[in-house]
């Protein structure tokens, strides 16, 4: 039984998906303790040694480090904005004004968000060219243009959620075009949207529903997946 176990795991190391996933393997030389550096997320931005080539400032230069502090500087200013906001609607907008008219430095911190959100938006579209561009989806890393794809969409998903959270135009125009593409699933098109609405109409429970999704859901995700893969890359490799 061992020994059947033991060579299925071996046919599946040499799988694509396998060597897509776990890349190398136990860091016990030099070569292997800078590949392990170079590919991790924290450690790769103060390696012990790098080539000079990589250091020179290039057009798609930290695209990747850029997106991540954007990132960053969106949950700081997201925390701060859910003090002076409440997901309800009549609540909502009067909250944005509020922000705009009454909080000290509340335009300020609003625009921050904002603009940090349309720029983050950008440069992760900026870094998938680049990456496409220079050919980084081939062996051996699909994996990780797969989760790189996955964030994108969930880069574009946080966008449009915090769009809605204002309250403008609900009725009309951004719920219109989400009710539109959630029905547009076949077979369980009408099911989905009736959970994602919390309902037939759009209302306090949508509203709810695309601010959890928003401060929770789709921010907790990508973070929880990624510590899981890590762990279990080392795991695997040790």
């Amino acid at each position: 039984m061992a020994t059947t176990f033991h060579a299925a795991l071996e046919n599946l190391r040499t799988t694509r998906v396998w060597k897509s996933i776990f890349r190398r393997g136990p860091a016990i030389t030099n070569r292997t303790r800078s590949v392990a550096v170079f590919g991790n997320l924290f450690l790769h931005w103060l390696p012990v040694k790098v080539r000079e080539k990589s250091l020179r400032v290039r057009a798609a230069y930290y695209l990747g480090s850029l997106s991540f502090l954007l990132f960053l500087l969106l949950v700081i200013t997201g925390v701060l904005l859910m003090f002076y906001y409440h997901p309800a609607a009549p609540n909502a907008y009067r909250d944005m004004k509020d922000l705009r008219f009454v909080v000290s430095n509340g335009v300020f911190l609003r625009n921050m968000h904002r603009i940090a959100a349309h720029l983050m938006v950008l440069l992760v579209f900026c870094h998938m060219f680049h990456v496409f561009y220079r050919g980084g989806y081939k062996p051996p890393h699909e994996f990780n243009w797969v989760i790189g794809v996955v964030l994108l969409l969930i880069t574009l998903f946080l966008s449009y959620t915090g769009y809605l959270l204002p309250w403008i135009n609900w009725p009309s125009g951004p719920s219109r075009l989400a009710r539109n593409i959630v029905s547009a699933m076949p077979v369980i098109g009408s099911k989905v949207r009736f959970v994602a609405l919390g309902g037939n109409i759009v209302g306090e429970n949508a509203l709810l529903r695309f601010y959890v999704l928003h401060v929770v859901i789709l921010r907790c995700w990508p973070s929880f997946s990624s510590a899981c893969i890590s762990g279990a890359c080392r795991r695997m490799a040790a």
